[in-house]
């Protein structure tokens, strides 16, 4: 039988009851620091109980209006109903038998759904996997295994993951590979978003120092997540799709952040009409549960038994709740993150009217960003990171992304009440700065 939670509904705006962080936050914080790794980022002592859509509650009982959705994780917002329900479903009968070596149905489901709405005219196949980085690895072994090349492009202010191989096509922050050692030989990175920058690819890079012809893939977000949250040049995915086409490389099109209707499509890449040859996917596909995929044109998939494997990938409850996501998106979240998209540049573009130090804003549906400015017009991460920790204190979780940007990323079932009431907070903030 089902379980159903007893639990007082959250209110569906900010409520503090104590100082931040509380005296139990403050409490687990300081025994966290004693016993996990210093790697971790946190950007504020928010200690979380329980989330409920667009809210989460703090072990204090302070509520708070969540814009990050847990870095673009929970797309279906905190708690779903229906998500939790198929969880609890499939977890009544069957936890986990690996796809790798036996079949069990939702696994099937899932691939079905993807292929059934991914990008490519003739179908397409799915590698299950845990999470964004091992979709990049994965496919980076795929497209090197299925063209016989070694070498691959990759973008500055890109984010593909930490571990080793995605860590090489990473080009967001230096932190993230210092003291790593050697990386994955043969990735060369180039800017991000401009036509300049694939005149260079072009016309420098292939002509004097990578041979095209060795070169297996360009990996690409069709937004930049970590870097920024930025759209590239109208023209540019379209151009870069013709040069793969004239040299056989493969394009791989990083929909871990940007995928999932994010950005009021299933695919980011849907908003500028162009086939991939492999998607890789992870972050909103589950609403939480540990998940990617790596989906391509189903002649590219050609690695025999035993190539590449997963314990994990595909788990039964992992593929449930992906399986309610997508229900979910497609019966009004996606339509849901357009809508609340619009609505949220266009209060965003007030507040740039007003202030001077944010930018206007940038992205499509619930992906946005702002830059933030010093008072001669330079990006300031200072000014961004005390944006960030003033709004936490009111009640408003944001995240940081690129050199001084705020991200919007909150669970798609945001409405425009609390749009309104972030943009509040958000105004509140800068006029004390």
């Amino acid at each position: 039988m089902l379980s159903t939670s007893t639990e007082k509904k959250l209110p569906r705006s900010p409520h503090l009851i104590t100082p931040l962080p509380g005296p139990r936050a403050q409490a687990i914080v300081e025994r966290d620091r004693a016993v996990t790794s210093p790697s971790y980022t946190r950007d504020y002592p928010l200690v979380v109980a329980r989330g409920e859509g667009c809210m989460l509650e703090d072990v204090d009982g302070n509520v708070f209006l969540d814009l990050t959705a847990g870095i673009a994780v929970t797309a279906t917002g905190h708690a779903h109903p229906e998500v939790v329900k198929a969880i609890q479903s499939q977890s009544a009968k069957l936890l986990h038998m690996s796809g790798t070596d036996f079949y069990y149905e939702p696994m099937v489901d899932l691939a079905e759904r993807l292929v059934d709405n991914a990008p490519f005219p003739n179908r397409a196949k799915v590698f299950f996997t845990n999470s964004g980085a091992e979709s990049t690895e994965g496919a980076i072994k795929l497209a090197r295994y299925y063209t016989g090349r070694s070498l691959i492009v990759a973008f500055l202010g890109a984010f593909h993951g930490r571990t080793y191989g995605a860590m090489s096509l990473t080009g967001s922050k230096s932190v993230q590979r210092a003291g790593s050692g050697s990386l994955v030989p043969g990735v060369t990175h180039i800017p991000y978003g401009t036509h300049a920058s694939l005149d260079y690819l072009e016309q420098q890079l292939f002509s004097s120092m990578v041979p095209p012809q060795e070169v297996a893939a360009i990996f690409v977000e069709p937004i930049q997540g970590e870097g920024g949250y930025i759209v590239p040049e109208d023209g540019f995915l379209a151009r870069l799709r013709e040069i793969c086409d004239r040299h056989g490389i493969l394009m791989v099109v990083d929909e871990v952040q940007s995928g999932m209707g994010r950005t009021g499509r299933l695919f980011a890449i849907e908003h500028w009409g162009i086939m991939p040859d492999i998607i890789t996917s992870a972050k909103g596909i589950a609403s939480g549960l540990p998940l990617g995929a790596i989906i391509s044109r189903p002649e590219l998939m050609t690695w025999p038994p035993g190539s590449h494997a997963t314990t994990f990938g595909g788990n039964p409850v992992a593929c449930a709740a992906a399986l309610a996501t997508l229900d979910l998106l497609e019966g009004g979240l996606m339509a849901n993150a357009a809508k609340m998209g619009e609505l949220l540049q266009a209060e965003l573009s007030k507040l740039n009217d007003k202030f001077p130090q944010i930018s206007p804003p940038r992205g499509k549906g619930l992906m946005v960003g702002v830059d933030l400015r010093d008072g001669e017009g330079r990006l300031s991460p200072q000014l961004r990171d005390s944006i960030i920790h003033a709004a936490f204190y009111k009640g408003l979780l944001l995240l940081g992304c690129g050199k001084a940007a705020i991200r919007f990323c909150p669970p798609l079932v945001i409405d425009e009440s609390q749009i309104h009431i972030a943009i509040d907070i958000l105004n509140d903030v800068l006029i004390d700065m």
